[in-house]
């Protein structure tokens, strides 16, 4: 069988003329809009429905831009290909956009070259993701990037022994990497480290294993969503902090819609993380406002409202770049050299990695007017993924 020859077929399929003027840029969004982790897919959507609500519906104000959204559910690589090619082949997108899961984007990586389309990647953390394809560029964060900062934090709070429980896929594994690579180089002890099936539901055994393991404080990551309430919940339930045990968490693990069903006990639980809700600033308090109007509430707003609205911005830029013509290259080279205030902070995009550089806070669950808030208390300015070792 010739698999060369129908390789370049399959190329030839996916390209589109470059160099002529589109009357209408068409951007494919991809991600989780029904099931267990459809409030990540609601955030992309009200994220990007703010930024063109604050910034307009045409970029420049003459080319106008058409969104196709499409559901990939949970984690599932062969669907989010899917969806992407047909995104690419049927529907002829400019761009994609969007992908919360790493599995999803790893997938959706090898057709970008063929049918050079750059993609802008809203959540998914992994830092390798970036190096799978140059037409990748993320506005949303690494596990590397946020967890550095939390082993830094412990080691200052005079922790000597944790352990750490990560979901068993790239994220999780990014983020127990980081950590132990960290707390251990300043001093202090992983003994144990845990990896949880994607699909795990009843935390008790793990947290008797964090019992029986003798450590000050355990390090979580999970994706944020049900398993995230259902972990902290069950930190809580068993005792764990009544014992003195610490929670440092990243931000995915107490992110705001959860906040209420957690109640008062979440009181002082740490995390570091790249946005907060209370993060005080024109330009959240601007996004946040324009957020409730759309929506009517900010109860079910999390970090993945601002990983799209930031990705909204390179991507309109990338079209001001290229003056509504498809030329990804040009496109990719335009967004290497951007930095702007997000409501998050000051970011930029790194250059060589096409990975965002920005402020990582550290947050401890607050009371404010009757509401529980990550309240900001510690700045780790313009941070690099460290598991990419990018230029300083």
């Amino acid at each position: 069988m010739n698999w060369k020859g129908i390789f370049l077929a399959f190329a030839a399929a996916l390209m589109v003329p470059s160099g002529a003027s589109a009357d209408t840029i068409k951007v494919g969004i991809v991600g989780p809009f029904a099931g267990p982790f459809a409030l990540a897919g609601k955030n992309f959507k009200l994220g990007i429905d703010a930024y063109r609500a604050l910034n307009g519906e045409k970029v420049g104000g003459k080319i106008d831009v058409e969104f196709i959204y499409r559901d990939t559910g949970g984690p599932n690589p062969a669907k989010a290909k899917a969806l992407a090619q047909e995104l690419i082949v049927k529907d002829k997108v400019d761009y994609l956009g969007g992908v919360y899961f790493t599995p999803n984007a790893m997938a959706i990586a090898p057709l970008l070259e063929p049918s050079k389309t750059a993609l802008v990647v809203f959540n998914a953390a992994t830092s390798a993701i970036t190096q799978r394809s140059p037409y990748i560029v993320r506005t949303s964060f690494t596990m590397w990037q946020n967890t550095v900062p939390m082993a830094k934090v412990a080691s200052a709070m005079g922790l000597k022994k944790i352990i750490t429980t990560v979901t068993d896929y790239g994220p999780g594994i990014d983020a127990e990497k980081a950590f132990k690579k960290t707390f251990e180089s300043l001093g202090g002890s992983v003994p144990e480290s845990i990896r949880m099936p994607v699909k795990t539901t009843d935390f008790s055994p793990i947290m008797q294993r964090i019992r029986d393991s003798g450590a000050d404080a355990v390090f979580a990551f999970l994706p944020s969503g049900p398993p995230t309430l259902a972990y902290t919940k069950s930190f809580i339930d068993n005792g764990l902090r009544d014992q003195g045990i610490k929670l440092l968490t990243t931000g995915d693990v107490t992110h705001e819609p959860d906040l209420p069903a957690l109640g008062e006990r979440a009181l002082g639980i740490r995390s570091t993380y790249h946005y907060s809700l209370a993060h005080e600033s024109p330009e959240n308090e601007k996004f946040l406002a324009k957020v409730k109007e759309i929506a009517g509430t900010l109860d079910e707003v999390n970090m993945c409202a601002v990983g799209a609205f930031d990705g909204m911005h390179v991507i309109y830029k990338m079209i001001e770049a290229t003056d509504g013509k498809r030329d990804p290259d040009k496109a990719i080279a335009a967004a290497k050299s951007l930095d702007w205030k997000s409501p998050r902070g000051p970011v930029r995009i790194d250059p060589q990695t096409r990975h965002i550089r920005q402020n990582i806070y550290l947050r401890e669950v607050a009371k404010k007017n009757g509401k529980l808030i990550n309240k900001e208390i510690q700045i780790f300015a313009d941070q690099p993924d460290s598991g990419l070792a990018p230029t300083q």
